[in-house]
């Protein structure tokens, strides 16, 4: 798929045909999120593959959005390890969320290129599935589980979505 084309056709899927993504395919689309670029190239991230039924059933109870991951064929976790990301502490900022978003478009990018569907659900910045995340897969304190990428053999196909145009694109001053 050209790039231009897969960054156009993208969309969220929610719903997934009942077949496994092999092992090399789930390789490829975390080697596309490990490539994304980081904060003074830190690479902060850590990514958890989960494709357990039972786990995957799971998500419902630790995010509400992810109710369709148990229907899914696998979910990456991508996981921002607090202790590495680019920060400030003093000015009381740092890019881990940043580096932890450039990667998971990375791996939803690569999933639709793949033939995959794939969907964003939060985990950050919301601290009840943040919790959950962190006490059901035994997380260490450094590491922060960022987003929930859904992911399977497309079972739908969703309408384009309405682009905003010449109204959002501002030339040279608002």
């Amino acid at each position: 798929m050209e790039l231009m084309e897969g960054l156009l056709s993208r969309r969220s899927i929610r719903k997934y045909q009942d077949k496994k993504i092999p092992k090399d395919i789930l390789e490829k689309i975390i080697q596309a999120g490990e490539c994304a670029p980081s904060a003074h190239n830190t690479q902060p991230w850590h990514f958890i593959i989960v494709e357990d039924k039972e786990k995957l059933k799971h998500f419902r109870v630790m995010q509400r959005s992810a109710l369709f991951a148990e229907n899914a064929a696998a979910v990456v976790l991508v996981c921002v390890d607090e202790s590495e990301s680019f920060r400030r502490d003093k000015e009381g900022w740092s890019y881990e969320d940043i580096d932890g978003a450039a990667a998971t478009m990375n791996i939803l990018l690569a999933a639709h290129a793949l033939g995959l569907g794939g969907c964003w659900c939060g985990a950050s910045p919301m601290t009840g599935p943040i919790a959950a995340i962190k006490e059901y897969f035994g997380l260490p304190e450094n590491i922060r589980p960022f987003s929930i990428v859904v992911l399977g053999y497309p079972d739908e196909t969703p309408k384009p979505m309405p682009r905003h145009g010449e109204e959002r694109i501002h030339w040279e001053h608002w």
